[in-house]
């Protein structure tokens, strides 16, 4: 084994030391950011859908405010993205998680339309407006004041500081790290190239505990070690919930070419805000809005029948579908989580004898391959559903199947029609 050049360990320390000033920077204002945003939601949620309809006497809960509240969220989302300076920046559904910096201009449409969307009941999340902004942000305050920090380097560590604000641990963020850090053609080891990412994620994951806890707040009721017929289970749910994301994943390619043929933002998400409407009179409250505090409910809820179970996850698939076809600014993986959670209930009231963690994770596990294709994030969130570390053996080979299922598929991203506004 060859030693390393005099002076190379040291240099490399010192400038991993130095960066992490600039990497603790990053994660904290990532998780600020995601805070406000998430705050703001929740107060605009509150008004919409408490405040409002109860001081003009109507059910909020009822099919026609749920038809009207998402299809005039639909209606002013359309507006934004047409009329706003910077168009709240490209499609969502062009793009996946991270990307280039946008620049400033376009982070107050975007941060506008997404908040909307959160509040008005739309089922995306927040993690890729939010990334976009972190990175919009972030580039230009580090281009100020800490000019010798590479762009690259500031995209990565935003990502990282965002994803570990967003599930309140660096843990995500080191998992996602690791398959980009390992095509790197960078010398030094492993670790090397994931300390700044690191430190990033951990910063941001401690402001975000210490302001409000995780994003992600569901976890299955505790149950033991799974056995041996859970792990059969296991491997036979996952590819059966990833073939069922994959149908959405064809769906969603497909409806993204008919939305666009409207070619008028202020049409094709009204238009998508009426089909959410209904789908929403459909499935009920539950299937409305990003779905981590309606996974929590759902999981904690008692004696639901199959078929009740397998709308709400039709329904949702559906809906995210729809929204992400749409012009919706939004992520696919919250919404994907009650996927997985309403269709491991479901195969759970199939098969009563299989422990319910060991059909609902794999399912989420499942279901977040097929939309986000990453087995690294799909292992940590459906671990992170049980709440217990010991269904990890378990999941890591009900991945196995899962990944034969969709590692050919294709992706859930639409070709990049360069922004929402008509040609």
């Amino acid at each position: 084994m060859t030693e390393p050049e005099p002076g190379l360990g040291q240099n490399r320390i010192r400038t991993l030391a130095v960066l992490s000033v600039p990497a603790v920077l990053i994660g904290v204002v990532s998780a600020l950011i995601l805070f406000v945003l998430d705050e703001l939601s929740r107060q605009l949620q509150d008004l919409l859908w408490d405040v409002l309809p109860h001081a003009v006497g109507i059910d909020p809960d009822g099919g026609w405010w749920i038809f009207g509240m998402l299809t005039a969220t639909g209606l002013a989302v359309g507006l934004m993205v047409r009329y706003l300076p910077g168009h709240a920046g490209p499609d969502s559904a062009a793009a996946e998680l991270g990307g280039s910096a946008l620049p400033l201009k376009v982070v107050p449409s975007l941060a506008a339309v997404a908040l909307l969307g959160l509040a008005g009941g739309v089922s995306l999340g927040p993690e890729n407006p939010i990334i976009a902004i972190n990175t919009a942000v972030l580039t230009a305050l580090l281009a100020r004041f800490f000019r010798r920090v590479p762009a690259r380097l500031v995209l990565g560590l935003t990502m990282a500081g965002t994803v570990g604000a967003l599930f309140g641990t660096p843990v995500a963020a080191a998992l996602l790290f690791t398959g980009m850090a390992g095509a790197m053609a960078d010398p030094g080891a492993l670790f090397d190239k994931l300390f700044l990412p690191l430190v990033s994620a951990g910063a941001g994951a401690a402001v975000m505990t210490t302001l409000g806890g995780t994003m992600l707040p569901a976890s299955i009721p505790e149950a033991g070690s799974p056995g041996g017929w859970d792990v059969l289970a296991a491997m036979a749910i996952a590819p059966l919930a990833a073939a069922f994301g994959l149908a959405g994943v064809l769906a969603f390619r497909w409806a993204h070419r008919q939305f666009r043929r409207l070619r008028s933002p202020v049409l094709f998400t009204t238009l998508g805000g009426a089909l959410l409407g209904l789908l929403g009179v459909l499935g009920g409250p539950l299937t409305l809005f990003k779905g981590a505090e309606e996974s929590e409910e759902l999981l904690h809820s008692q004696g639901e029948s199959f078929s009740t179970l397998a709308v709400l996850a039709a329904v949702k698939l559906a809906a995210l579908v729809v929204a992400a076809a749409a012009g919706f600014r939004g992520g696919r993986i919250f919404p994907a989580v009650f996927v997985g959670v309403a269709f491991g209930l479901a195969a759970g009231a199939l098969l009563p004898d299989i422990r319910a963690d060991a059909a609902v994770s794999a399912a989420v596990l499942g279901v977040v391959l097929a939309i986000a294709r990453d087995g690294w994030l799909a292992l940590f969130i459906a671990v992170v559903i049980t709440g217990d570390v010991t269904v990890s053996a378990m999941l890591c080979l009900a991945i196995l199947p899962a990944w034969l299922v969709v590692t050919h598929a294709p992706h859930m991203v639409a070709e990049d029609d360069g922004g929402a506004r008509p040609a």
